[in-house]
């Protein structure tokens, strides 16, 4: 059961704009130490980390970033999906100069987050995942509805239906994947960078690059690489789980308990995909215990 903590609907932070590749990309940056990264998915923003990022302040300079197309970052016309993603968020790192990162990921930020640890591995401290893509996705296992999504998502006139003209990925599917209702704040703060069709082309591309039975290949590639990495890493790693849960999917979570190496598992309760709108106390908390403990024993190793 998640806690009866309140969960705010405020975002208390202070707006700051890196220009990357000729476009503002918003991020937020707050506390000071090594830098604590946090990647968010479709079709969200750093808002969805608004209740975990006040834990984790004391111990770290943590930075949440919106996606390029995404939240307050700036929507240029390029081709969304998972290279033009990557590619700003590699050069948004480089640009502030991030070093010894810990990445904290979900849904589609795990995707780029895992290859980023995979591509530069000397630059990770460590990786706290949830609902995460450790491996390519096992279609076939996926629940129902979200397999249709999948398939209309990839459709070339359906899925510009769904996502672009009726907007029902926010204003449907994300609710749907959060057990808790959201507020009018909460929603507004999702829906609202996104006010017509042509804002919403991120959210369409980047689920049809969701590779299915190995298609398309690029990214396909890419997951079955990192998972590699991720089978031999010794870097400190945190899981968090639900169940059912939708990312994370059973089979995934029995290779990180007993395939992964130096990581923690937590399991949360019941829950869908989006549990930082579910857990976010229990999130935060147990990433500031466990941060402080690999903080032990690298001072311990080093002295």
């Amino acid at each position: 059961m998640a806690t009866t903590k309140a969960i705010s609907s405020d975002f208390p932070f202070e707006s700051k704009y890196l220009e990357v590749n000729n476009s503002k990309i918003h991020y937020i940056d707050e506390g000071e130490g090594d830098p604590i990264l946090f990647l968010h998915g479709n079709p969200t923003s750093s808002y969805l980390w608004r209740n975990i990022i006040p834990y984790l302040t004391s111990y770290g300079r943590c930075i949440a970033l919106d996606h390029i197309g995404m939240g307050k970052s700036d929507k240029p016309d390029i081709q969304y999906g998972f290279e033009s993603t990557y590619d700003y968020l590699e050069r948004f790192i480089d640009k502030l100069g991030l070093k010894n990162i810990t990445l904290v990921i979900h849904d589609w930020g795990s995707i780029m987050g895992f290859h980023y640890a995979n591509m530069h591995r000397d630059n990770i401290k460590a990786i706290v995942f949830m609902e995460a893509s450790i491996q390519a996705p096992n279609f076939d296992g996926m629940p129902f509805s979200v397999k249709m999504a999948l398939r209309s998502f990839r459709n070339p006139i359906v899925g510009s239906l769904i996502v672009k003209q009726a907007n029902l990925l926010l204003n449907q599917m994300l609710p749907q994947l959060i057990d808790r209702q959201l507020t009018q704040a909460e929603m507004d703060a999702y829906t609202l960078p996104y006010p017509d069709a042509k804002s919403r082309e991120p959210l369409l591309a980047w689920p049809r690059d969701v590779p299915v039975h190995g298609k398309p290949a690029r990214t396909a590639k890419v997951m079955a690489d990192y998972h590699e990495f991720l089978l031999e890493s010794e870097h400190p790693k945190l899981c968090f789980y639900v169940t059912p849960g939708v990312g994370l999917q059973k089979e995934d979570v029995e290779i990180v308990k007993t395939k992964f190496k130096n990581t923690k598992v937590v399991y949360l309760g019941e829950g869908n995909h989006f549990l930082q709108e579910d857990y976010p106390h229990e999130i935060g908390s147990e990433i500031a215990s466990w941060y402080q403990t690999i903080e032990h024993q690298s001072l311990s190793t080093t002295a």
